[in-house]
């Protein structure tokens, strides 16, 4: 059974086409994008999770479910997942893709985005 994506933390924040850039537009926003066939973006969703708790109130956390979005993310150039995008005030600061990326990867990724937009 695969893990519900929304039901964990209130913190993480679903996106749509519709809303999307509205989500982005203010402050420091890491953006997971994810697909439901993807096997290493649902085992990483926990440590997202853990992510949105940690960083509550500096860094939102907003998740965009790729086959849902597959306009937005060829706007956003999204070639693989698991993707993270770290956007502040509207514009794109960072990326990481790997489709073998570890949870530890991920927190030492998010930590030095933090650092050079704090």
């Amino acid at each position: 059974m695969s893990p519900d994506p929304m039901s964990a933390t209130p913190t993480v924040v679903e996106a749509t086409r519709e809303n999307f850039r509205d989500l982005v537009a203010e402050g420091t926003v890491l953006v997971d994008v994810w697909g439901p066939d993807c096997q290493h973006c649902l085992a990483l969703m926990p440590h997202v999770e853990a992510l949105a708790q940690r960083y509550d109130g500096e860094v939102r956390v907003v998740k965009l479910e790729a086959p849902k979005a597959r306009r937005l993310c060829m706007e956003l150039g999204i070639m693989g997942m698991p993707a993270f995008v770290m956007f502040r005030d509207g514009e794109e600061v960072g990326r990481l893709a790997d489709p073998a990326l570890s949870p530890d990867r991920l927190n030492q990724w998010v930590d030095q985005q933090t650092e050079e937009v704090s």
